[in-house]
């Protein structure tokens, strides 16, 4: 029988579908095999009647293309295959029934798993769509909290699953194109001069009431602060910046009576209520004569300096009882600031260059041509070619082509092309349409989705995948190059080297390092002043900047996977260096430090910003905690509460530790297996409290005794010493430590483990989809290549971009 073409085709698939589907979720052809096992080992706990952990394995689904079933299922084969089910109080698979059960039911988990993934387009997440606006265009808008805040999956902000899309984020991502355009496309014929305004504290109009009572006027005419004082602030008025934009900062002073450098942060404030105040950057001055430090940065319209000194204080109140004049403590001598700006980097921007290109953009004569000098005069400009639709062709191609990624044909600009005629149709101008149509390409699926069709990418899919990992925006001309002549897949370990050793690798080393280790939550909590009193904002500053060169480290000197929770060094500025105990630090700058053998610091598990962001403020949860280190470092997930279990809460007085009300916890059969797992790594980091601090007793607030010393940081101090740090424990192979330099030294012994969470990091991150089942064996391949040399940082990355799971969809 000849059957129509399409009627064959869809007679066809429908069969294979039923094939495949039958395959994949006939619950007699994955779970027939498993009954032997059940029926010795899992029904006395699990069936109908017992359901402990809430587990019937008589009515749990079996539809694996559900993913709530798949993942249980999942969840089934990882305890039974670990040796954590049975438990220790039943009769254990031999080693024979283990591998029965792993070979029987994997290939059903992966096939299902393999069916789900690679389905989902990605959008670029508001991180990566500025950096590739401001990337095509040669600006720095600053538009992250324009956009609605992204999902995450697996701790990443970049997984495709998690990241939808409203019509609110589209109606932002229209105001965020024409802001966009607006800020590429030059208003004037030639380049502004940036403008200096020098300023002094002495010299600043309303500044005379504080010299002498607040601040010291030196013999050299410069300004001395000894502290960070509420009121006065650090403001200087005269160093404003009239217009928005990036401004040279530079300061000039030196160290005051002090042996060592005063160290000081250059911000920015207004009188605006409810304004932000940031910082600009921490610097120091040396002792002797004045310095000068410059630094750009970004200060909004009617924003001024303001100038913070950090680390000194007048613990004994000496300024009050004495007088300035008599007071012999360090001091910040600012001698003047300058500000120039706003600075305008290339002229006209990369962005109006890409535009206007090839069109006659002439400026139109004013009727009084005396008017060009007045200074509010502002140049209008008109595009008047023959043939419009012509014209603009050409511009439509060129910017869809670097907009989009990849060449593009006629049909791409078709749309693009229609919307300017009919803009220009009704009434508008060449360049007013032709920019109605450039920002609904930056608002087009082509530009806000990474195109990545199913099964192995094509060179530009994978050019687009390796700069969005690396580079965090879209793909160079080196990379295109390379897809372009076919050669990109043969050269990605050279490419992914020189991408690396970039500057916007810092991109990538922040972006990851804000989802892996949290700290994009580092400002969740703010640490209970009375409790951690010596707790500042130049710390927390300084415990992300100390993180993320750590990380970098490793990269760049391709070390062993062991460094993630033990190190030689660290990366320490004074202040951390300070508040971790570690001596012979004075640099504001954070700068790698070896530390002695007996240190308690090195590795991530020992930094402020993770030890902050995995605690509350108040105190320290060792099951928080404990599920971070196993879900960050270890890679793996334990199940959450049985409903109905009440969480643990801290005694606020301090009468009992957290630690001795979990042990009565933990008795819960219910309970029992899963804090076998997650309160061990909790026990340990008991030894950090929630600034990260080291401890070996507790601090509280009510019962305990008073500390010896009276101030911390300059600040009077209210807790007692509460009850001692138990850190001991045992994982959950049996191996026992006695705190946390042992536990430590056990976790860094299973490279193995650390490199494959690592990896399964890595490759959720870049290729923006969680790792699953099927993706196992070719992790292990990853591991097992990166053992023989050691498991080393760089090395794995490398290994993931040449690996299947990265090169396919």
């Amino acid at each position: 029988m000849n059957f129509p073409s399409t009627h064959r085709f869809f007679t066809i698939t429908g069969v294979v579908h039923l094939v495949v589907t039958s395959m994949l979720l006939g619950a007699d052809d994955f779970t027939k095999p498993l009954e032997s096992v059940f029926d010795k080992h899992c029904y006395e706990c699990h069936d109908d009647l017992t359901t402990k952990g809430e587990l019937d394995l008589f009515s749990l689904p079996t539809d694996l293309s559900d993913e709530h079933t798949l993942s249980k299922w999942i969840r089934i084969y990882d305890r039974v295959a670990s040796g954590e089910m049975p438990p220790d109080d039943r009769d254990p698979l031999t080693d024979g029934e283990k591998r029965y059960f792993r070979e029987n039911l994997a290939p059903s988990l992966s096939a299902a798993h393999e069916e789900q993934k690679g389905t989902i387009l990605r959008r670029l997440n508001r991180q990566e769509y500025q950096n590739t606006l401001n990337d095509l265009l040669g600006i720095r808008l600053d538009i992250i909290d324009t956009l609605p805040e992204d999902g995450r999956s697996h701790e990443f902000d970049t997984v495709g699953g998690a990241l939808g899309i409203s019509m609110i984020q589209m109606q932002r991502y229209l105001e965020v194109a024409d802001e966009a355009l607006d800020t590429a496309i030059a208003k004037t014929t030639s380049k502004s001069e940036a403008t200096v305004t020098r300023a002094s504290y002495a010299d600043t109009r309303g500044h005379e009431k504080f010299i002498g009572s607040s601040w010291l006027k030196a013999k050299d005419g410069a300004v001395v602060f000894f502290q960070d004082l509420a009121y006065p602030t650090g403001m200087l008025r005269e160093a404003e910046a009239k217009e928005e934009g990036y401004y040279k900062i530079r300061v000039t002073g030196y160290a005051y009576q002090s042996d060592k450098p005063v160290t000081f942060s250059v911000g920015g404030t207004s009188f605006a209520r409810a304004s932000d105040k940031p910082i600009y950057g921490y610097f120091a001055f040396t002792p002797g004569k004045p310095t000068t430090v410059e630094l750009t940065a970004w200060m909004d319209r009617r924003y001024m300096i303001d100038i913070r000194a950090q680390g000194i204080h007048d613990e004994e109140y000496l300024i009050k009882k004495n007088g300035l004049e008599n007071y012999e403590g360090p001091g910040l001598a600012i001698s003047y600031v300058e500000i120039e700006g706003p600075i305008v980097d290339e002229f006209p921007t990369k962005g109006h260059h890409l535009i206007f290109d090839g069109l006659n953009r002439s400026e139109i004569e004013p009727r009084n041509p005396a008017d060009k000098e007045k200074p509010w005069y502002q140049p209008k400009f008109e595009i008047a070619p023959e043939d419009a639709t012509q014209a603009v062709i050409p511009v439509l191609e060129r910017f869809a082509e670097a907009a989009f990624r990849r060449p593009n044909g006629e049909r791409t600009i078709a749309p693009y092309l229609l919307l300017f005629q009919q803009e220009l149709g009704a009434g508008e101008t060449f360049e007013t349409s032709l920019r109605t149509a450039l920002s609904a390409m930056l608002c087009s699926p082509d530009f806000l989705y990474l195109k990545e069709p199913a099964g192995k990418l094509d060179d530009y899919a994978l050019a687009c995948r390796l700069s969005y990992a690396l580079s965090r925006t879209f793909p160079d001309e080196e990379l295109l190059a390379s897809a372009e002549g076919g050669t990109l897949r043969s050269s990605i370990e050279k490419h992914a080297q020189r991408l690396i050793e970039d500057p916007r690798f810092e991109r990538f080393i922040a972006d990851f390092t804000d989802s892996w280790l949290d700290l994009r939550d580092i400002d969740f909590t703010s640490p209970d002043d009375k409790l951690f009193p010596e707790f500042d904002r130049y710390l927390q500053k300084s415990m992300v900047k100390e993180t993320r060169t750590y990380f970098h480290e490793l990269i760049r000197e391709n070390l062993d996977v062991s460094y993630i929770v033990q190190s030689d060094f660290a990366m320490l500025n004074w202040r951390l260096a300070e508040h971790y105990g570690i001596e012979g630090v004075s640099s504001p700058q954070v700068e790698r430090v070896s530390l002695p053998a007996e240190s308690n610091r090195g590795g991530f598990i020992t930094q402020g910003s993770v030890l902050k962001v995995s605690a509350n403020g108040t105190n320290t949860s060792p099951v928080l905690r404990g599920v971070w280190f196993n879900e960050r470092i270890l890679g793996k997930h334990p199940a959450p509460p049985p409903p109905g279990i009440p969480g643990v809460e801290p005694d606020i007085r301090g009468a009992e530790t957290l630690r001795q009300i979990l042990e009565k916890h933990r008795t819960s059969e219910n309970c029992q297996s899963c804090h076998e797992m997650i309160d061990p790594p909790g026990f340990a980091l008991e030894s950090f409290n929630p600034i990260g601090g080291w401890r070996d007793t507790f601090r509280s607030l009510g019962e305990g005794e008073k500390p010896e010393y009276r101030n911390l940081n300059g600040k009077r101090v209210q807790f007692k010493i509460g009850q001692p740090v138990d850190a001991s424990g045992n994982l959950q192979d049996g191996r026992s430590f006695s705190g946390f330099k042992e536990f430590r030294e056990l976790i860094a012994e299973d490279k193995d483990q650390l490199a494959k969470a690592f990896t399964t990091k890595f490759l959720t991150f870049s290729t923006g989809r969680e790792m699953g089942f099927s993706d196992r064996p070719e992790i292990n391949k990853i591991v097992a290549a990166s053992a023989k040399n050691e498991h080393r940082m760089r090395d794995l990355i490398l290994l993931c971009l040449q690996s299947e799971i990265f090169n396919h969809k």
